[in-house]
């Protein structure tokens, strides 16, 4: 039974587990991504969270208790210069577990653990929703869109009439 297991041990002895959580921890914050698996990305998303909710609050303190958690300076100025700074108005869900299928060797299951306010591929996008209005178009838009097709057609005339006529034309070699 599992009555009360609130924590999972990750199969290690406690100094194992704190310094594979540490070194977890500063890769993330300094790399904004990481592959590791399911479990230990749930372990570091608890670990890693309330750090994160610390380093909104910039005072010497906070530098202090998360860098007894991170052990690494280069983590916590990456921490409370750039990741605060983008986490500031977030009330919470600093990470984001993808799962990524299943490692080749022992199959245990595999995911992407990353911060989610540096992913580039999705979720900073802002959607504009359209504006809701009539389905037929208004006299305005409609001479309007006439007019550019004429224009955009009267150019392509233009075009191909100056490309005849600077073919037509003779060069020095051939008026000789």
């Amino acid at each position: 039974m599992r009555h009360g297991k609130k924590f999972n041990h990750l199969g290690r002895t406690a100094s194992h587990r704190k310094a594979m959580l540490s070194n977890m921890a500063a890769s993330l914050v300094i790399h904004k991504r990481i592959n590791t698996t399911v479990a230990k990305a749930k372990a570091l998303k608890k670990y890693v969270e309330p750090l994160v909710t610390r380093a909104k609050l910039d005072s010497t303190h906070n530098r202090r208790m998360v860098f007894t958690y991170l052990q690494s300076k280069e983590a916590v100025t990456e921490l409370f210069k750039e990741v605060s700074l983008k986490v500031g108005d977030r009330p919470g869900g600093y990470t984001r577990i993808i799962k990524t299928g299943s490692r080749l060797g022992d199959n245990a299951e595999m995911c992407m653990i990353e911060l989610v306010d540096f992913n580039e591929i999705y979720g900073n996008e802002v959607t504009k929703t359209p504006k809701k209005g009539t389905r037929r178009r208004s006299k305005k838009t409609a001479q309007d869109s006439e007019s550019t097709e004429k224009t955009v057609v009267q150019d392509k005339i233009e075009d191909k009439v100056n490309l005849d006529a600077s073919n037509d034309e003779p060069t020095t070699e051939e008026k000789d």
